[in-house]
């Protein structure tokens, strides 16, 4: 279907372009949001009639998200969550967590400004974008954790999964050298004072078997 773009829609183009779409998508997205007019010639005389107008309401509406995105963007919302010793989240964050932190920072956003792709599943600084207008765009930060003291850390910038997984191969190594007798042992050999205690042993056994 070829339709007239009333607004910015990213990948297909600006206000008062033409451009063929699924019909699926014009008409149950765009058609109905207001997005777009169906490219006939009576909408496009409607358009061309109300382009100044439409132009300089888009303007309007772009320069207060771009005051509103000065205050948005690079805003940090922390999210405590419970998770596993991987940073595998019990559950995961979704738009509404971020909704619900950027509300209690003083920013009401809307949902469907919150563009996430896929809900987030482990701790961690995570961007999110969120798109105040469709020509203005701005970055926030989801900080989960498991704990204030975690979130702090990932605030100063220490990646805590990675310092996990190193804490993780320290214990490995260190529970190994713990474990190894003689680093110069060929594999199943026994060591050499292992081997004289058991000689000894088993020669004290004999002795007090004869003495019996």
């Amino acid at each position: 279907m070829d339709i007239i773009l009333l607004q910015r829609i990213e990948k297909l183009g600006s206000i008062g372009d033409v451009v063929t779409v699924k019909d699926g998508y014009a008409r149950n997205f765009l058609l109905p949001q207001k997005k777009a007019l169906r490219a006939n010639e009576a909408n496009k005389k409607v358009f061309e009639a109300n382009r100044e107008r439409l132009e300089k309401e888009n303007a309007e509406r772009r320069a207060e998200a771009e005051k509103s995105g000065e205050k948005v963007d690079g805003v940090e919302i922390v999210l405590i969550r419970a998770a596993s010793n991987t940073g595998q989240l019990y559950g995961s964050v979704n738009v509404r967590d971020i909704v619900n932190g950027l509300v209690e920072k003083g920013h009401e956003i809307d949902k469907k400004q919150v563009i996430m792709g896929n809900p987030i599943k482990t701790i961690g600084m995570h961007d999110v974008r969120i798109d105040l207008h469709p020509e203005v765009s701005v970055t926030v930060k989801a900080n989960v954790a498991r704990s204030d003291d975690e979130a702090e850390l990932q605030t100063q910038g220490v990646d805590v999964l990675a310092q996990m997984f190193e804490d993780e191969q320290r214990e490995i190594e260190e529970q190994a050298e713990a474990n190894r007798t003689d680093p110069t042992l060929e594999p199943g050999e026994i060591p050499a004072d292992m081997l004289e205690e058991g000689v000894e042993a088993e020669a004290s056994d004999s002795e007090e078997k004869a003495e019996g």
